[in-house]
């Protein structure tokens, strides 16, 4: 059995789960600051590939990076490097697709710190960085850290987006999702389910992590 899908999946997992915790906090800790007007703008456009199905966003995302398109076709004319069909390809679409998970609930986070902690932090002379993570953060930490452990998993069991801009390629672009339908197409069910199991038992612990991570606490306490 070759265990490249596992890896694979694994490191576009990580890598998007990494981008998507910084990018999600940092999107919604300024969307919790704007105008109600303006905030409903930023729900709509960045929460939008939640809603929208995964090869929809695979589409979108080969009109800006194909090899005929602006984005890619520069890519590929100042670096000689191709923004599709690779394995990284699919961090592309797993950040896309993730982003909104890590959004949402830094965001509902944010918005039930208590803002007289970093009042009072402020009166004592502490910068805004040193409040954002150490006060700030820690007492939101709950909320995030669920968001961007379903992140995870979520870039984990991607298939629709990463399909269409990474391909399948064994040994090189090769995921769990891609080489399950592989494996369906090619009447190799006994492969196929093997690989099923070992998605679901990565699935059943990350949602014992969300379940231990989302147990009740008081908001304001970090």
């Amino acid at each position: 059995m070759d265990w490249f899908p596992l890896y694979n999946s694994l490191r576009i997992a990580l890598v998007s789960t990494v981008i998507v915790f910084f990018a999600g906090i940092g999107g919604a800790y300024y969307a919790a600051k704007v105008p109600r007007a303006v905030k409903g703008i930023l729900d709509v456009v960045l929460t939008l590939p939640l809603v929208l199905p995964p090869t929809v966003v695979g589409y979108l995302l080969l009109l800006v990076l194909g090899p005929k398109r602006v984005i890619g076709a520069w890519a590929l004319e100042a670096f000689g490097a191709r923004l599709t069909m690779q394995w990284w390809s699919a961090v592309f679409a797993t950040v896309v697709v993730t982003f909104p998970l890590v959004y949402r609930t830094a965001r509902g986070a944010f918005e039930a710190f208590d803002e007289t902690l970093a009042q009072a932090a402020w009166t004592l002379g502490l910068g805004g960085t040193y409040i954002f993570w150490r006060i700030r953060m820690p007492v939101c930490r709950q909320g995030i850290l669920a968001g961007t452990v379903l992140a995870f998993a979520r870039a984990l069991g991607e298939y629709g987006a990463t399909a269409m801009v990474a391909g399948y390629t064994p040994g090189r672009t090769a995921t769990i999702s891609t080489t399950v339908y592989q494996l369906w197409r090619t009447n190799e069910d006994g492969l196929a389910l093997r690989w099923v199991l070992v998605n679901l038992s990565i699935s059943a612990v990350v949602l014992m992590a969300v379940n231990l991570l989302e147990r009740p606490g008081k908001v304001g306490r970090p």
